[in-house]
């Protein structure tokens, strides 16, 4: 019996053994997501075959933070020599495409559907622009091979490459900038190849207590107009309650570290920061071979560089079919 084989019968039980909680990346802007809800999605397979998903993550920016600290906006003088941002509402629809193959490697495909409405109000203004960038995100695709799985586990490493899909130069809609092209971090795509590069293993603690732990980074390879996003690592632990036989609750406890963006055409001072994050949520089997999810992702400690939006709460949801 094959590794594969061996690590599917352990968990055969748990229907969604394989959502945790990989990287939106692009759903949240500058802010990052940690939330790593698709295991299965992201390549973490055990079988062989193909899954199809459909991820939906909402993140609402409203609270503005310098370093470890909210900034009260209503204590703020306006016009003022830097930008205060009032709001982004990020919202994004992922679709993914994975496949397992019989031997050892694997293959997952991901292209996201953004929608930002933003509000900020410029420097040395005092009336606010509103814009809403829209589109399909950058295109990313990874290849992993598990071949480094024990019986009962599925160890692998993975990488690939995020392609610059998704438009970046869309502008202000209405307000003293409108017209201006909209932050660069706030695109729907960045305009840059950037490399994937990540291991993981999944296991299980007992047979009711599964486990699994991951570190990723996406790495730009280059800049493109004048912008260079800011490279990303990320680590991630969770685990996953079996016993029920079509529920199954999970946990996840994550730790995400920015770069700064760079470039002519960058908000250097604006971007980058640490965060730690705790994500409850849980799967259900609602067919013979579809699963649903939903987690919401609460922060632990977020600490940003000069001024940025964070939320209070991410919510993520989504529906996954195996062929």
């Amino acid at each position: 019996m094959n590794r594969l084989k061996q690590a599917a019968m352990l968990c055969a039980s748990a229907p969604a053994f394989y959502f945790g909680l990989s990287s939106g990346a692009h759903a949240c802007a500058s802010c990052g997501c940690t939330l790593t809800a698709d295991w299965l999605s992201q390549g973490l397979a055990a079988q062989p075959g193909t899954t199809l998903s459909m991820r939906y993550d909402y993140t609402p920016q409203t609270t503005l933070r310098s370093g470890t600290h909210k900034v009260d906006r209503s204590a703020i003088e306006f016009p003022t020599d830097r930008e205060i941002e009032r709001y982004t509402y990020n919202h994004s629809l992922t679709f993914t495409l994975d496949h397992q193959f019989a031997n050892d490697f694997g293959l997952d495909v991901q292209l996201p559907l953004l929608t930002r409405p933003h509000k900020t109000i410029g420097e040395d203004t005092t009336e606010p622009s509103r814009s809403d960038t829209k589109g399909i995100g950058d295109l990313r695709i990874v290849g992993r091979w598990q071949g480094l799985s024990a019986p009962g586990t599925v160890t692998g490493i993975e990488a690939g490459l995020v392609l610059p899909t998704g438009k970046a130069h869309q502008t202000f809609k209405s307000g003293p900038e409108e017209g201006e092209e909209v932050d660069r971090g706030l695109q729907p795509g960045t305009g840059t190849v950037q490399a994937v590069v990540g291991a993981y293993h999944l296991g299980a603690v007992t047979p009711e207590l599964g486990y699994f732990v991951q570190a990723t980074s996406q790495i730009p390879l280059g800049s493109a107009d004048d912008y260079k996003p800011g490279a990303f690592v990320q680590t991630s632990v969770a685990l996953n309650y079996t016993h029920w036989r079509n529920i199954t609750p999970q946990l996840q406890l994550s730790f995400r570290k920015t770069w700064r963006d760079s470039g002519a055409d960058s908000d250097r001072p604006n971007s980058g920061g640490e965060q730690v994050n705790l994500a409850p949520g849980i799967s259900a089997k609602l067919g013979t071979k579809l699963v649903g999810f939903t987690f919401v992702e609460l922060p632990l400690y977020t600490r940003v560089n000069g001024f940025q939006l964070v939320p209070k709460a991410k919510f993520s949801a989504g529906l996954l079919y195996r062929l």
